[in-house]
């Protein structure tokens, strides 16, 4: 039996093959938070009926499913691959770095179509019984990256879905052994496109990747469940900062509406040889959107900019991704 509150939960995930078919999980991400759940629209029947006060419950009809919610947790040195992937788009391989045990995945902006999954979640009652919920065509609409002074890096997943299913038989979750990124290992660079330069002062970075979604496409013939989300708007990569205003560096950018490069990264401990892992954001072309610091009493001026990236017309937008992990 699994302890009866929140501390038997249990996430799980899969890749899917075909949108909305069920896979067993294979990976079993540590997370902090969830708000995943089954929505339904009803409709209940007007019909007059003489001297019937009420609406008859044999009359009410769902109509539509579908699933949304969020899922958080701290970015992990380990198993956060197939999110990432289902996030960006792109079909990724880990590239094994030399002859070592270190893989490399790069995720770049590609269409999402295709990309769903399975997501499982254990919801324990007090009695120590845990309940399935397999939430299945799982699309990530949007994702937020944040890391503040003595914090860890945190993510937050939008999540549109299908359907749920609480038939399926819950997998027995599995750990590897896999370390938080956070603060104390953070850097920001900013500059041209590969020869990007520290940039002092950074307290808090938080980036922000949205893609929009038609996730209405409701048919006749479909049971009353979507059709799997088809990408309908421009991808929007929005990035803030928070810095101590130690130089005119960001101010400098925003009265002159120039690009930068934009490189946040995140170094852990060596996996072997001349490889460590990494979490790393790059954003080739980015623009300030605010106006300079202002002064708000006696502290050290703070600052908070936020920025909006673009495409620079050669490099594209990345998530670098450097563990253990040989598949996602």
């Amino acid at each position: 039996m699994a302890i009866g509150s929140g501390l038997g939960a249990q996430i799980g995930i899969a890749a899917e093959s075909t949108y909305g078919t069920y896979v067993a999980p294979t990976v079993f991400p540590e997370f902090t938070k969830e708000s995943l759940v089954l929505k339904k629209t009803v409709a209940t029947s007007q019909g007059i009926a003489a001297g019937r006060l009420m609406a008859l419950a044999s009359r009410r009809v769902v109509t539509q499913k579908e699933v949304s919610g969020s899922l958080d947790m701290e970015v992990a040195s380990r198993g956060m691959g197939i999110l990432l992937q289902a996030l960006m788009g792109t079909t990724v391989t880990p590239v094994q770095q030399g002859v070592t045990t270190a893989y490399l995945q790069t995720h770049t902006l590609a269409d999402t179509w295709g990309k769903s999954l399975t997501i499982q979640k254990g919801v324990p009652m007090t009695t120590g019984t845990v309940t399935d919920k397999s939430f299945i065509g799982c699309k990530i609409v949007s994702a937020e990256f944040s890391c503040e002074v003595g914090g860890m890096l945190t993510v937050t997943f939008e999540i549109d879905g299908k359907d749920c299913s609480e038939t399926q038989t819950l997998a027995v979750a599995s750990y590897v052994a896999a370390s938080p990124y956070h603060f104390g290992q953070m850097g920001l660079k900013y500059g041209t496109v590969g020869a990007e330069t520290a940039l002092d002062g950074v307290r808090k970075v938080s980036v922000k990747f949205e893609r929009p979604q038609a996730t209405d496409r409701f048919y006749a013939n479909q049971s009353a469940l979507k059709a799997q989300p088809i990408l309908n708007d421009l991808t929007k990569v929005t990035a803030s900062i928070e810095q101590d205003y130690v130089a005119t560096t960001i101010d400098d950018l925003h009265t002159s509406d120039a690009s930068t490069s934009l490189v946040w990264e995140f170094i852990g401990p060596t996996i072997e040889s001349t490889y460590n892992e990494t979490f790393r954001v790059k954003l080739p072309a980015v623009k300030v959107d605010d106006a300079p610091p202002t002064v708000d009493g006696y502290n050290v001026v703070r600052t908070s900019y936020n920025l909006t990236a673009l495409y620079d017309g050669t490099n594209p937008v990345a998530i670098e991704y450097m563990s253990k992990d040989s598949t996602l």
